[in-house]
């Protein structure tokens, strides 16, 4: 059974949780955001952010606590949102291991992590997540077109609560595809520089000729 929280914060911050932040002295800060309220719902913001991700982790775990987590990875905007309190994605064919999936049939609890580290920023999710098998139509939009990867499930994702972190510490990279868009974009510029130059010692030589 699903816990009930004063506030949507709860689900991260037990009462020992609260415990060490007021001995550490940060509950009375926290205590502040928990009146604001953490976002439940999925706005406009987090929208755009996950139609950028083409990466998370997926963090689930067993009956007895044990965590595991798991990376997902896919073209841009495969974690989809399909109303303001569901995230699905297909469920590609890997190891077979299957202790995600196992984990969820006994605790349904999850969360899911997801940076850019691009422009150093990181969302949190926390919520409950459920295995759908043998459902075709919905694994096949969920499914990215022209994405080479067998989908073998879908992950439907219930959230519970959502936030943002500060990008302290994390370190700025760029995926290989962004550079090489990167590095195209600015040869062409070259090239285009390099053809006005050539242009003008030839219109600079012509005058030159002409005034000989």
């Amino acid at each position: 059974m699903t816990a009930v929280h004063t506030y949507a914060s709860d689900v991260a911050f037990s009462p020992a949780v609260k415990t060490i932040q007021a001995r550490k002295g940060s509950r009375e800060a926290y205590a502040r955001s928990e009146q604001r309220g953490w976002r439940t719902e999925v706005d406009d913001n987090l929208a755009a952010f996950l139609a950028d991700a083409n990466s998370f982790y997926f963090a689930t775990a067993s009956a007895d606590g044990q965590p595991y987590i798991q990376h997902r990875g896919g073209p841009k905007g495969f974690l989809k949102v399909l109303d303001k309190q569901t995230l699905a994605f297909a469920d590609y064919a890997g190891n077979q291991q299957f202790i995600t999936q196992g984990n969820l049939s006994e605790n349904p609890k999850a969360y899911i992590f997801v940076m850019d580290y691009a422009h150093r920023r990181r969302v949190k999710i926390w919520g409950e997540a459920r295995v759908v098998e043998d459902d075709e139509a919905l694994t096949t939009s969920l499914m990215p077109k022209g994405y080479r990867a067998r989908p073998e499930q879908v992950i439907l994702f219930k959230i519970a609560a959502w936030d943002t972190n500060c990008p302290q510490h994390i370190p700025q990279k760029f995926d290989a595809s962004d550079v090489a868009a990167a590095l195209a974009a600015r040869d062409a510029r070259i090239a285009e520089l390099e053809a006005e130059v050539a242009a003008l010692k030839g219109e600079k030589a012509s005058l030159a000729s002409n005034e000989s």
